[in-house]
């Protein structure tokens, strides 16, 4: 009997490039949603051994995943099963579910399940997307374990033979992590982001992927033909011979230009006329360090530390923080790390951190503000660092500084600690470079009264896009306003670096636009003196700044800035790439197009 195959074209959130065609393996992964129970007196004890062997039963599996971890070559992602051991020991997770047995009677899975959506909200809430994202860590735990209260199998990737195309409403890390890259050639999920652990775990594997296809899984069937492009997005399902001849080409010239990328990760990132540009990482996780030299990342650019916060009950010590900050400046040696104090706020989740609910808590007590409030706290992240410093290697950056003021406020907390430090004979970088964040408008305005007090400046330019155009790019009625060749977003880093050359420091881009290969020049003609981004653009950012020139960068720069309108000023910039730098905006071949018909993701 002849199978009708229905012909799809999606397109998605692509978080790990290649090009693949395979058959499909549809995995069936839907959501286990426990009935609202409630339980009898008598039956409560009962209940709370029931979660506890669940939680018992989910911590064997784990350790089994992370002996696979260290078996396999992805001993590097372990840390991913141990945050996953962490969350199972979690007070709201724990407690709060055993608390909603005993005093409103629920049953077991019923309280689990509630305790879980109130987290999973608290993650939504949150500003920043790569802690957002963090959200589907806790979905995929609290999965697992609904599993086991449930005495359901957990289908594994690692039963699947044949070359496939795995699809799945969502994938874990886990899943991912045991995928066998000799049979699964790619995979495709109706949820994600491109900040996911899944999709980190994808691009180590080199397994192209795309997420966020909303309904894939609707629409696919086993055995179907899929074809991935992880560059573009794209996803046929059972495409036409036209379509399969047109991914196969675009699968050889991809190849190829992988080649010639990694030509480029070990070299300086130096424009055709001689000038250097620093290439740093922009770093989460202390274990991601491992990729810097693969990517030719010349030392950390950013290393956020929040990730030290969470999942916890009281703040870290400062030995925590020594040797965590230790641990990432000989990740970067001979390079440097530059290590951003915490900088949160208003996150429900952080237990460990005395946030307050507030209406609108990015503009409220979060990032330094907090810190001045808890000086305590603050000071001992900041021993913690002077101490980490004494390898030599380690600068130090305030986030969120709003003006003079405050940066003098913040010094003089950061001396005492020094002064606390010498007085007990503990080494530390006396000439440990300090600088500050400029994120907000103030700060871009006063960048001439902050640069005579600090060594150097780095621009987080998505706060300053938002702050500087009022938009919420996370609502999605505005989403479209955030634009980051708005012409106030241009003059303000052209001020900010202009200040900083004025005192002899540099200024450099940490936030997206320093990955993004069609903002490169703008930034370099602006004065930007440094890039720092995730490593996988390192490579792309190095070979275009190869093929240009710093001169064009100052000439491009200097012409945007006349123009009145973010449109005008992408259009220039699109047309001025599209005919001195194609590459950038098709890096395979120029003139690919998504089909008229595809399903457009945000």
């Amino acid at each position: 009997m002849q199978v009708f195959r229905e012909h799809h074209d999606l397109r998605g959130i692509p978080v790990s490039p290649g090009i693949v065609i395979g058959k499909a393996y549809l995995l069936d992964r839907r959501k286990v949603r426990p009935p609202e129970r409630i339980v009898d007196p008598a039956e409560v004890e009962a209940e709370l051994r029931r979660f506890r062997r669940a939680l018992a039963q989910t911590r064997e599996q784990l350790e089994a995943l992370r002996e696979h971890y260290r078996e396999s070559h992805l001993g590097e992602h372990g840390y991913l099963v141990d945050v996953n051991l962490l969350m199972l020991d979690d007070r709201m997770i724990v407690q709060e579910t055993e608390r909603h047995v005993r005093e409103k009677l629920y049953s077991a899975d019923w309280a689990f399940w509630s305790v879980l959506e109130r987290i999973k909200a608290s993650f939504d809430a949150m500003e920043d997307e790569y802690f957002r994202d963090r959200r589907t860590d806790v979905e995929h735990l609290g999965d697992r374990i609904l599993r086991n209260l449930a005495g359901r199998r957990h289908e594994s990737i690692a039963d699947i033979r044949g070359d496939v195309v795995v699809v799945a409403h969502d994938l874990s890390p886990m899943d991912t992590a045991q995928m066998d890259v000799a049979r699964v050639k790619g995979f495709v999920t109706d949820l994600g982001g491109r900040t996911s652990h899944t999709a980190i775990l994808a691009r180590s594997l080199n397994i192209p992927a795309v997420v966020g296809l909303e309904s894939v899984t609707d629409r696919a069937n086993g055995g179907d033909t899929v074809a991935i492009d992880g560059l573009s997005g794209v996803v046929v399902l059972n495409p036409t011979e036209d379509q399969l001849k047109e991914f196969r080409r675009r699968r050889t010239r991809y190849r190829a230009f992988r080649r010639e990328l990694e030509s480029f990760a070990a070299l300086p990132a130096v424009t055709r006329d001689g000038h250097k540009v620093r290439i740093g990482a922009n770093i989460e996780l202390q274990e991601e360090a491992a990729s810097l030299e693969r990517y030719g990342a010349e030392g950390i650019g950013l290393y956020r530390t929040e990730f030290l916060y969470m999942n916890r009950d009281h703040p870290p010590t400062e030995e925590e923080h020594t040797i965590a900050y230790r641990h990432m400046a000989e990740a970067a040696h001979p390079f440097s790390v530059t290590i951003r104090t915490l900088d949160i706020g208003g996150d429900k989740l952080v237990h460990s951190v005395p946030t307050q609910d507030e209406i609108n808590p990015s503009l409220g007590l979060r990032s330094i503000r907090l810190c001045l409030r808890e000086p305590q706290l603050f000071k001992t992240q900041l021993r913690g660092i002077l101490r980490a410093s004494a390898a030599g290697n380690v600068r130090l950056m305030f986030p969120m500084v709003s003006g003079l003021g405050e940066l003098q406020q913040t010094l003089a907390i950061l001396e005492e600690a020094r002064g606390e430090l010498r007085r007990e004979g503990v080494p530390f970088d006396e000439a440990m470079p300090v600088g500050v964040m400029i994120e907000v408008p103030a700060a871009a305005l006063t960048a001439d009264l902050l640069a005579p007090h600090v060594d150097f400046f780095s621009i987080g330019t998505n706060d300053l896009i938002q702050y500087s155009l009022a938009i919420d790019r996370g609502n999605e009625h505005v989403a479209y306003l955030y634009e980051p060749l708005h012409p106030a977003v241009l003059r303000l880093i052209r001020r900010v670096a202009d200040a900083a050359h004025a005192q002899g420091i540099s200024v450099a881009v940490c936030g997206e636009m320093g990955g993004e290969e069609l903002h490169t020049l703008v930034l370099l003609g602006l004065g930007v003196d440094e890039l720092s981004m995730h490593t996988l653009s390192i490579p792309r950012i190095k070979r275009l700044i190869h093929h240009a020139a710093l001169s064009e960068a100052r000439a491009l720069a200097d012409r945007i800035l006349t123009l009145g309108t973010a449109a005008e000023v992408q259009r220039t910039v699109e047309a001025y790439m599209r005919a001195h730098h194609p590459s950038v905006l098709d890096p395979v071949e120029f003139g690919w197009s998504a089909p008229a018909t595809a399903a457009k993701v945000s």
